[in-house]
């Protein structure tokens, strides 16, 4: 069967998740994992900012859906493990340590304090993996190339690799190739409701891995972004502050220009975000080529489902489509 053509854009998104998935629709969050009772189905309200809300403003609305996201995301990958334990495992006592933390803080505040402190462990890893030490590593060569952003280019080149390499790495483990198939599920479920199919495993399963609006892509965007960011802030920077110039070579200079482009994170991903929904909204020759490396890139993060995991990508979208047609057009 040939696969269809998508009939229209769609807000929703999801995440695999452990032996499961999470999708987000406008109003909507579902978690669907599957135990060994069957499916196990949650879902909560999602919180609607006014339309008005500051936080909705173009570029501050891109930093502040990356961190709600990660946020989100750490909440159902701790979800779907309390639901999917592993079997091969005993149930371990918390420790003295936890123990003091839960009843100082209460239950709630104590779950509270663990995501907080695993998006920011996460966050911190990320940014020390593929931007700090990219930096770090480019830093070295600012004695013999003059350029600015012939370094920004090498940057960016390391920085890749290292993604890359990651992703690879990740993508050989066991328990990942099965969250990456559920990876996959999420994204040929999405891919059959934007053509109009019937949600049926059949429909489903004809349909690509890969999509053009992946999540995991936007990360890809954010750090072939970064290369141009950070470039032209640099050399702004450096014709701004002549000083600065004369230092080049010398460990402070390091120091000053790492923390300058670590202080502009935000607003590459803020420019990531505004880039990746305009070019969601068209299906050209030039979007197409834009969206290329991240199509590329999902060749690491997806596999191909079997028919129990499409059954779960199809119980998580039919959970948050909106109850009237349209509200989820992208």
């Amino acid at each position: 069967m040939e696969k269809q053509q998508e009939k229209f854009k769609t807000t929703i998104g999801g995440q695999a998740l452990i032996e499961g998935i999470m999708m987000r629709g406008p109003k909507t969050d579902a978690i669907v994992v599957r135990t060994k009772e069957g499916l196990k189905v949650e879902t909560n309200p999602r919180k609607i900012r006014s339309k008005h809300s500051p936080l909705n403003w173009p570029i501050i609305r891109g930093a502040v859906a990356f961190f709600d996201a990660q946020v989100v995301g750490v909440k159902a990958l701790m979800r779907s493990a309390d639901l999917s334990p592993d079997e091969d495992m005993k149930e371990e006592e918390p420790s003295k340590f936890d123990q003091w933390l839960e009843k100082k803080l209460g239950s709630k505040r104590f779950q509270n304090f663990v995501i907080g402190v695993a998006v920011t462990l996460g966050l911190l890893m990320s940014i020390g993996l593929f931007f700090l030490l990219p930096m770090v590593v480019s830093s070295f060569f600012d004695k013999i190339i003059d350029s600015t952003v012939v370094l920004h280019l090498l940057e960016g080149l390391v920085r890749i690799v290292i993604f890359v390499a990651y992703m690879l790495l990740v993508s050989r483990m066991k328990d990942m190739r099965r969250v990456f198939a559920y990876h996959g599920a999420e994204h040929k479920t999405i891919r059959c409701y934007e053509a109009g199919l019937p949600l049926t495993v059949e429909n489903v399963r004809q349909q690509s891995c890969k999509h053009p609006r992946c999540g995991t892509s936007f990360l890809l965007v954010v750090m072939i972004l970064s290369i141009l960011v950070f470039s032209v802030a640099s050399s702004a920077l450096l014709a701004a502050v002549p000083a600065l110039e004369a230092m080049r070579g010398q460990i402070l200079f390091r120091v000053i220009m790492i923390g300058y482009k670590l202080l502009l994170l935000p607003v590459v991903v803020a420019f990531s975000y505004e880039l990746n929904r305009l070019i969601g909204r068209h299906d050209n020759w030039l979007t197409r080529i834009l969206t290329a490396p991240g199509m590329w890139f999902q060749n690491f993060t997806t596999n191909e489902p079997d028919d129990e995991m499409i059954e779960v990508g199809i119980a998580a979208l039919e959970a948050v489509i909106p109850e009237h047609e349209g509200d989820d057009k992208w």
